[in-house]
């Protein structure tokens, strides 16, 4: 069966630090791009974080960049995304998402690029 699944969510404090996790099975690993991004209420999905497997290529998003780190684990077939300094306003669904064309120059950013989703992981931040 092909699927992502995300965990690692839940309810922390302000100041907090996350670190969700995205095992997949089923699917090939080690090609294209990994990214992870979040969904508000009534709101696109929009990317927090990805990295390519080829080029070795990373992005974060300007709100996140400097407290926020992707990585992962080809062992495990697990990638990462750890928050540190947790604000409210990073409250929201957090989803992973493959994609997997070779993207040799930069890191794909648009949702459309990616194929293959998980179910989300609900990450509320209270202040």
């Amino acid at each position: 069966q092909i699927q992502l699944v995300e965990s690692g969510g839940g309810l922390v404090q302000a100041g907090d630090s996350v670190r969700l996790s995205c095992v997949a099975s089923g699917l090939p690993w080690d090609r294209g791009a990994m990214g992870w991004f979040r969904q508000d209420p009534g709101k696109e999905r929009v990317l927090v974080a990805a990295f390519t497997w080829y080029g070795g290529h990373t992005h974060y998003s300007d709100s996140v960049k400097a407290r926020c780190t992707i990585s992962r684990d080809d062992a495990k077939n697990t990638a990462y995304l750890q928050l540190d300094s947790l604000k409210p306003e990073d409250t929201s669904i957090y989803y992973c998402a493959i994609a997997f064309r070779p993207y040799p120059r930069s890191v794909p950013t648009d949702p459309g690029d990616y194929i293959i989703w998980g179910q989300g992981t609900q990450v509320t931040v209270a202040s």
